[in-house]
């Protein structure tokens, strides 16, 4: 009963909840009310939206001695958890058969263990940031650490579920998946989405100003 529910009914709803909730913040950015820029353009703003697209992938080498904590942690997660949701071979094969209709190589046991490694390792640094340093802590919102709390419970369950010693794991791994889905697009965990038009828009207003941001 419970796992119908969970593979059915639940799993679509998630989904409904997920696609619907991204499609409308995304909508909200890009056809929401706009003031008209009355300045003098000096440079092109486009150039400047691309440069700070791939720009900030990087740190500002005069920033990088007190942010390095918070770039390598965040560089171990992102990669890590990005390695471990599209090149985990039974993930490949979830989107083979129900989304895409076909399939790529997976990583290899021991490169899956690597990145699962960095994965929590650079997620439960970026946590510990946020709870020990005074000013994050300040600015941080419960919302933050549900955010972490279902992310780290999405990839503890996920590889849980590979050992394959009871079917109730990978229920339990759905299950957390469809959680995090629903919660996904009313959290910051929608700048997965919207940090790419976020530094469009800041390069393409200083690009327009001929300011390099």
């Amino acid at each position: 009963m419970i796992a119908n529910f969970i593979d059915g009914p639940l799993w679509y709803v998630s989904l409904a909840v997920f696609f619907i909730g991204v499609l409308w913040k995304l909508a909200t950015i890009v056809f929401g009310k706009k003031t008209t820029d009355l300045s003098q353009p000096r440079a092109s703003a486009a150039v400047g939206a691309w440069r700070t697209i791939f720009s900030r992938f990087l740190p500002d080498r005069g920033m990088f001695s007190e942010i390095k904590l918070q770039v390598i942690a965040g560089y171990l997660f992102h990669l890590g958890l990005l390695a471990l949701m599209f090149f985990a071979a039974p993930h490949i094969r979830f989107l083979d058969e129900h989304f895409l209709g076909f399939s790529w190589s997976a990583l290899p046991h021991w490169a899956f263990i690597v990145a699962a490694q960095f994965a929590f390792l650079g997620l439960i640094l970026l946590w510990l940031q946020r709870l020990l340093n005074p000013v994050t802590k300040l600015i941080s919102t419960a919302g933050d650490h549900i955010s972490t709390l279902l992310t780290f419970v999405v990839m503890l369950t996920g590889c849980l579920a590979l050992l394959e010693s009871f079917s109730g794991l990978r229920l339990i791994h759905r299950f957390s998946v469809e959680i995090f889905l629903i919660y996904f697009p009313f959290s910051r965990l929608m700048h997965a989405f919207t940090f790419i038009p976020s530094r469009a828009f800041t390069g393409a207003w200083f690009g327009r100003r001929g300011i390099r941001s």
